[in-house]
């Protein structure tokens, strides 16, 4: 026992009662030393039963001025005094009570930086919308087409198709990325060395996954684990909701690149823009990929496949526009899980 890692885990929320009480609950019930789990709630003026429920799992409770995730996870990580810090969302769900012994494992290789879970785990329970992106092993079904996704897909059978060199280490893999060409990595279940994280994240007010994993691979060539276990994250209920949440992540993105915020790289190859276009528009790609999903898992959310789609590209190309006509990022007022 004395042997294992002080696990600070970091949970940014905003009315979020919906799903944070089985969230903490599947923390308390890890076969893990409750002493060595530090849970700290990052709330941003929270109205429902937010901080009662955190009240009742013990978790520490700090506050989020700016109120998005991003600047949430900022104040927690810097509050953390775990040696790794998990990056757990309040619409994330540990599935087995092994899941934390088997998270930090990795660690033990000196190489390793961070380790996330190598799947959406898929619950009969949960809302078509969940259970869909969990089979496609993204929420963005745009990144299916440009192929950085970073958990597995049923539909391609990989869970990235960005260039990588895997090592088995039975039940993890050890990969080496390079820094230009990286996956979505570094949210919902992702644990990080503490003193790595906090060292590069500085005084900065947002933390951005994607851009620190980024930043810390450029400074050394660490590896990242890909635990052979699945998280929950209950992404969506209903298509208003998953349209709101794709309406953030393009606003929220083109607001935070203008502010100079966003060091990742990223860019996306105009051709398969194009194609994600056409295949959304033309409906038939999209309908032929929910068919081989649904004979595959035997699950007809993946007939929300095109719809997903169709909602994707009209959120994002609003969001680029009305960006241009805003001076900040999606409004969270009234905003909940």
């Amino acid at each position: 026992m004395n042997t294992l890692p002080r696990i600070s885990v970091v949970t940014p929320t905003k009315n979020s009662a919906k799903t944070l009480g089985a969230c903490l609950a599947s923390i308390r019930a890890q076969d893990y030393p409750q002493q060595k789990i530090e849970m700290i709630i990052v709330d941003g003026a929270s109205e429902d039963q937010t901080l009662t429920l955190a009240k009742r799992y013990r978790a520490k409770i700090l506050e989020n001025p700016l109120q998005t995730g991003e600047a949430g996870k900022a104040v927690g990580v810097k509050a953390a005094q775990g040696e790794l810090i998990a990056l757990i969302d309040s619409d994330n769900i540990l599935p087995t009570r092994d899941w934390l012994r088997r998270m930090i494992a990795p660690f033990a290789a000196p190489a390793v930086l961070a380790a996330e879970p190598i799947r959406y785990t898929r619950r009969g329970e949960d809302s078509d919308f969940t259970r869909y992106t969990a089979m496609l092993g993204m929420s963005d079904p745009l990144v299916l087409f440009l192929g950085n996704y970073d958990r597995e897909c049923l539909l391609t059978g990989k869970w990235t198709e960005m260039p990588y060199r895997a090592l088995d280490a039975g039940d993890w893999l050890a990969i080496e990325f390079e820094p230009h060409e990286l996956p979505t990595i570094g949210a919902n279940g992702t644990l990080v060395r503490a003193a790595e994280l906090k060292k590069m994240l500085g005084e900065r007010e947002y933390l951005f996954d994607l851009d620190l994993i980024y930043e810390l691979l450029l400074k050394k060539k660490w590896k990242i684990a890909k635990v052979k276990v699945g998280i929950v994250h209950i992404f969506s209920g209903d298509a208003r909701t998953f349209a709101r949440k794709q309406l953030r992540r393009v606003r929220d993105y083109v607001y935070y690149s203008g502010l100079g915020v966003r060091t990742y790289p990223w860019h996306a190859p105009t051709a398969r823009l194009a194609l994600f276009a056409l295949a959304t528009i033309t409906t038939v790609p999209t309908l032929w990929q929910a068919l081989r999903g649904a004979v595959k898992s035997k699950d007809t959310a993946w007939f929300l496949h095109p719809l997903a789609c169709w909602i994707t590209l009209v959120t994002y190309s609003w969001g680029r526009i009305s960006a241009t006509f805003s001076e900040g990022p999606l409004s969270r007022k009234g905003w909940k899980q």
